[in-house]
């Protein structure tokens, strides 16, 4: 199965799992499965991939088994490079998103968990026989808000930073665009890469990566919150509803940026500012709501 392929194949799993409580039909009926999101090592880009998965008490297994391939999987990689994943799962009420942070089982523990696999299902022994590389276990530990209120703190901490940081974002790639638009010195400069719709097209994706990854690792640790302070759950329900608008014009902008015929700076200015309408007033509602529950106060902003 060639990449194109396996993206396909890959696809229409994570849609039949998500449509249906986490449950997916065909040569997966039964396998306990898992979406796991990591992001790219080099892109940034959120990547979503079905994983069978075994449970240990609280944490979850993974296997970079690649069906025995001569390689470790992509998500092994960006799980190396970055340990924060978001993992759905299956629950009778819908699929439910945690925040997770990943640890790569060393030695006997490692050989421990692999082998309980191989008894459970059979087909990773084969494939561990298939190659010569030693099939990584990855443990995936859920966001648990009830255990360290200075952690906790450091969580709200975090959240200001990438807002701040998206903010930044914000501001470079929509300056970007009036500049060119203006004809300033971006445009005008004789040493710039002659396709600077192209390289601005590469910056808003950045951008709209960078928004991605932030709301699927927010709707995740947005269940750890829930479960610790339930008087917060119709405040995260309306956040969570906002970040599926936003997903939605994320997912049109994406598209529209992966055009090369894409060149019309302003019908690109007016998509951005779609995508972004309220986004400010969405992080202010985090900020207010979720902060002050670990302990953070938010920050004061100019002008609210």
């Amino acid at each position: 199965m060639n990449a194109t392929s396996a993206a396909s194949f890959n696809e229409r799993i994570i849609e039949e799992f998500r449509a249906n409580n986490g449950k997916v039909g065909g040569m997966f009926d039964g396998v306990p499965l898992v979406l796991i999101t990591t992001a790219g090592r080099k892109t940034g880009r959120p990547r979503t991939t079905p994983v069978v998965h075994l449970r240990d008490g609280d944490r979850h297994l993974v296997f970079g088994s690649n069906a025995g391939g001569p390689e470790h999987p992509q998500w092994y990689h960006n799980i190396v490079a970055n340990p924060q994943v978001t993992l759905e799962i299956g629950t009778t009420d819908g699929v439910r998103a945690l925040a997770t942070r990943a640890v790569v089982l060393e030695g006997e523990e490692r050989d421990h968990w692999y082998e309980r696999q191989c008894a459970l299902e059979p087909g990773f022994r084969a494939y561990q026989e298939k190659t010569t590389r030693t099939i990584p276990v990855v443990a995936l530990y859920p966001l648990d808000l009830s255990a360290d209120p200075a952690r906790n703190r450091v969580i709200g901490e975090q959240l200001i930073r990438h807002h701040e940081d998206l903010r930044a974002e914000l501001r470079d790639v929509r300056a970007r665009i009036d500049d060119l638009l203006a004809g300033g010195p971006q445009a005008a400069e004789p040493d710039r890469p002659a396709d600077l719709a192209a390289q601005l097209r590469r910056h808003c994706l950045t951008f709209c990566y960078g928004l991605h990854l932030h709301h699927t690792r927010e709707n995740g640790a947005f269940s750890a919150f829930e479960e610790e302070f339930p008087h917060l759950v119709p405040v995260i329900e309306r956040l969570r509803a906002e970040h599926r608008v936003m997903e939605k014009a994320l997912t049109e902008l994406e598209t529209l940026l992966g055009d090369e015929s894409a060149d019309d700076l302003e019908h690109l200015r007016d998509e951005l500012d779609r995508l972004v309408a309220g986004l400010e007033d969405h992080f202010a509602a985090e900020e207010a709501s979720l902060l002050p529950a670990v302990g953070v106060t938010p920050p004061h902003r100019g002008g609210r």
